[in-house]
């Protein structure tokens, strides 16, 4: 398994499903409230496109996606809200990007920081590990709302970079510019994806052992349950069989 915002993903992790739905629905009311600042019509604004279409894949009630673009607009909690990214090293020097939405930097810095230091890592400084990755637009849908070859078809005509299709299901890869438009042509075709954003996508992972791949699950879990994290990307690969022992604990 390779790293980037695809942990949510991994089997390894374990937890209540409500627990998990409470946190994604936190996650992306932030981001709604957040995007809605710009404005609050998704016709004009990409970035509150991109989050309703979030919201609805999550399957989030429209009361929840239409108040949290109210207050947003109505700058009750979106003006409170800070993005904030931080960079540092997990355990096997692994590289990890933690992006943040947050009302207290001070709160979410301390929690950051705690749990590197927990799982034998270290908080770097900003640009200590972005130069590992490369700021791109992905747009996710499950396995069966195409072929990869229709997958792939389609994300060229639409300007994609890449298109990696496999079990999980597709990734369309795309630059930050061309994002919007690249989104817009998938969901035209194939309906609303799993999930759209941009993401940190590490040009090139690190293989890491059993011993490391625990402890440095341990720590994108818990950076993963912190309701000011919004997304976590890190350039690791597991194995398979590594994966499947982890799993059985």
């Amino acid at each position: 398994m390779a790293g980037h915002s695809q942990f949510k993903n991994i089997m390894y992790r374990k937890g209540a499903q409500d627990a998990k739905r409470a946190k994604v629905f936190t996650k992306i009311i932030r981001e709604l409230t957040v995007a809605a600042r710009i404005s609050p019509d998704p016709e004009s604004n990409p970035r509150l496109r991109a989050a309703i279409a979030s919201a609805r894949a999550a399957n989030m009630p429209k009361d929840n996606i239409d108040r949290a673009i109210k207050r947003g607009s109505g700058g009750d909690d979106g003006d409170a809200l800070e993005e904030l990214r931080y960079e540092g090293f997990g355990p096997g020097g692994i590289a990890v990007i933690v992006e943040t939405l947050t009302d207290n930097r001070n709160r979410t810095v301390g929690e950051v920081r705690s749990a590197f230091t927990k799982y034998g890592g270290s908080l770097g400084e900003n640009g200590s590990v972005a130069y590992m990755f490369n700021h791109v637009g992905a747009v996710q849908y499950p396995p069966d709302a195409a072929s990869a070859d229709d997958m792939f078809e389609a994300a060229l005509e639409a300007g994609a970079d890449d298109c990696e299709s496999t079990d999980e299901g597709h990734e369309v890869v795309c630059s930050v510019d061309s994002f919007n438009d690249v989104r817009e042509a998938l969901e035209a075709r194939f309906g609303d994806p799993q999930s759209a954003g941009l993401i940190w996508k590490p040009q090139t992972v690190t293989d890491v052992d059993e011993e490391k791949a625990e402890s440095l699950f341990k720590l994108l879990e818990v950076l993963e349950d912190n309701d000011d994290v919004q997304r976590v990307s890190a350039n690791f690969n597991v194995s398979d069989d590594v994966m499947q022992r982890l799993s059985a604990q």
